[in-house]
């Protein structure tokens, strides 16, 4: 059961990652000037955007600020990419 937990967290991290890239790269910012804009560390996006950290809800809505949409949005193309399948909790 914790492994499947853990590759679902995993996944989530990866996919969240790969979102973020992509919504930042739709916005022509580079990492050094979104989170110049958002008072963040360029690692700790770099990192997320790899799916290496699992960010805390404040980091999600100061990235999200940061390229001009709503967090719901986030959360629901996260949804979205993920499926209606998944979840961690089993």
């Amino acid at each position: 059961m914790q492994d499947l937990f853990q590759e679902n967290k995993i996944l989530m991290q990866n996919t969240l990652g790969q979102l973020i890239k992509s919504l930042r790269k739709k916005t022509n910012k580079s990492i050094t000037l979104l989170t110049a804009e958002v008072g963040m560390t360029k690692s700790l996006l770099a990192d997320t955007e790899k799916g290496i950290k699992d960010p805390q809800l404040s980091t999600l809505w100061r990235i999200a600020q940061g390229l001009n949409i709503p967090l719901s949005d986030i959360i629901k193309l996260l949804e979205n990419e993920l499926g209606e399948e998944f979840s961690l909790i089993e």
